[in-house]
This record gives C-alpha cells, structure tokens and sequence, in this order.
C-alpha cells in the first residue's frame, strides 16, 4: 500500500467512528432496558463515578501535555492512550446509566438554568467535535506523522480538556436533583 492510500484507509475509518459513536450514543440514550423487558436495577450509582472519570481525564491530559513538553515521548504516549481508555469508560458507564435509569430534569431556575444549559449544550456538541480529533491525533502519532500529529494536537488538546472539565460542572451542577 501507498502512504496515500494508508491515509486513505485511516480517514475512511475514522470518519465512520466519528459518525457512528454519536448516532449509537443518541439511539441507546432513548433505549431503556426495562421497556424491552429486561429486569434491571437502575445504576444510579454511576453519575459520580463517570463524572470522576472526567476529572480524571483533564488531569491525563494535562499530564500528558507536560510529558511531551520535557521530551518524554514514551509517558506522552501512554497518557494519551489512558486518556482514551478513561473517555471509553466514561462513554459506556454514562451510556449504562441512560439505558437504566430514567434521565435527570435540572431543577434550578433563572440565570443559573440558562448557565447550566450553555455548559451543557457546548458540553455536547464539543464532545462530539471532538471523537475525529482525537482520532486523527493519536493515528498521525502512530503513524510517527509528528509534525502533523502537533498541528492537530494543538487544536485537539483544549476542546478535549475543555469537554472533560465540562463534565464535571455539568454533574456538579445537577447532582443535587438526582433522585436517590
């Protein structure tokens, strides 16, 4: 194979991974075990522990940006690859959660609601943005494709940051309305 056409194949994947993890996400977010027929507990237990696993990301991240900053290529590399882990974690746990649980309403009112709803909502939607950047990023860098990995990787880190850190408000904010 040509170094275009190896290109050519990861883009193809990776557009398709960037398409198809929204659309699974979205239709298993409106699926509830129960009205299938399945006996299940709800795991409402799993709010605090996604929302720790994002915290836990912001800090990989950062990590990992330090770690490339002082020349240590190789720790660079496993936190990234641990920073996907985490947000596969968090993806299954929150997608589990949504499949058992009935979703939380957010009870605060004024000015508070609509701040809510702007971290949520940018929240969302950057998190969505933000699958194929990853994914380029940790392909060039797999593929030793370092000058190109760095141009993605600078636009990639922030929004990837800004969705962990996100997260946590998002939970932080709504975990008094949780019914326990």
């Amino acid at each position: 194979m040509t170094k275009k056409s190896i290109d050519q194949k990861y883009n193809k994947l990776i557009v398709f991974v960037s398409i198809l993890i929204p659309v699974v996400v979205a239709i298993l977010f409106n699926i509830k075990l129960k009205d299938l027929g399945f006996n299940v507990e709800p795991l409402s237990f799993l709010p605090p522990i996604y929302a720790t696993i994002n915290g836990v990301t912001a800090v990989v991240l950062v990590a990992a940006v330090l770690a490339i900053k002082k020349g240590n290529r190789k720790l660079h590399e496993r936190l990234m690859t641990f920073a996907i882990a985490l947000s596969l974690a968090f993806l299954v746990m929150y997608v589990a959660y949504h499949m058992t649980t009935e979703s939380t309403k957010f009870g605060g009112e004024g000015t508070i609601r609509l701040v809510y709803f702007g971290f949520l909502l940018s929240h969302i939607i950057l998190s969505i943005a933000v699958i194929p950047l990853v994914l380029i990023s940790y392909v060039r860098a797999l593929a030793a494709k370092f000058d190109r990995h760095k141009k993605i990787a600078k636009i990639t880190f922030p929004i990837w940051l800004y969705v962990a850190v996100t997260g946590v408000i998002v939970y932080l904010m709504i975990a008094p309305y949780y019914v326990q």
